[in-house]
């Protein structure tokens, strides 16, 4: 009703394993898939956990490549084809991208092609801005981060809240959906959301926040 999204992502066991809280999908998402707007997650998790009669919208985590067990996490490239992308009905696909990281040449190219793919096959491309170990979440940071994908191409942005974060929405020609981050005290949660609409943000894309929550199903709603 609001033109806001909440979306729920469960795609931190790609590189971080069974994370707390997401030990069991099969048994977490059907009580939370109700009341999210859209799913982020891996191909593998939707299509074992989520039933088929979610009718929910998809964004489907399209890149990959590190893990925990490296200390460097920005090496990543697109690994889902298109057409399984399209089989899925994915209504978009999420490419990671590190920009100021050592990996930011290839995340970018990886970016490019999902670009190049979404617009063949009219597929939207949400660009996910990533934060290494050694970067400093600064508004110039996210000002710079944002543009560069939006110019890239993708048709929204998820980033992380910011100070000054109405500078970041208003220089960035193209929804940003913010991300929830390490778990925080729930009523700390729901200020970083409030305060991410109230600054121009088109929605949230929440999970550790959600799912790691006293009451996950009262958390999301």
């Amino acid at each position: 009703a609001s033109g806001k999204t909440v979306m729920l992502a469960f795609d931190h066991g790609y590189f971080m394993g069974p994370v707390s809280g997401l030990e069991r999908l099969d048994l977490l998402l059907p009580k939370l898939a109700k009341h999210a707007d859209c799913l982020m997650g891996t191909r593998g998790a939707i299509r074992s956990c989520i039933p088929p009669v979610f009718n929910k919208s998809i964004a489907l985590r399209a890149s990959s490549g590190s893990s925990v067990l490296q200390d460097d996490l920005s090496h990543e490239s697109m690994v889902v084809d298109m057409e399984d992308a399209i089989k899925m009905n994915a209504s978009a696909i999420a490419i990671q991208t590190f920009i100021g990281a050592d990996g930011q040449k290839e995340t970018i190219e990886a970016l490019n092609k999902a670009v190049n793919l979404g617009s063949r096959y009219s597929i939207p491309v949400m660009g996910v801005v990533a934060v290494g170990k050694e970067m400093e979440r600064t508004t110039q940071f996210f000002l710079l981060a944002t543009r560069m994908l939006a110019e890239f191409g993708v048709q929204m942005v998820k980033t992380y809240y910011c100070d000054d974060f109405e500078k970041v929405a208003a220089a960035c020609p193209v929804p940003l959906v913010v991300a929830g981050g390490k778990k925080i005290d729930e009523k700390d949660a729901l200020s970083l959301a409030y305060h991410s609409i109230q600054s121009g943000a088109a929605g949230v894309d929440m999970g550790r926040n959600i799912f790691q929550a006293k009451d996950p199903e009262a958390m999301i709603q």
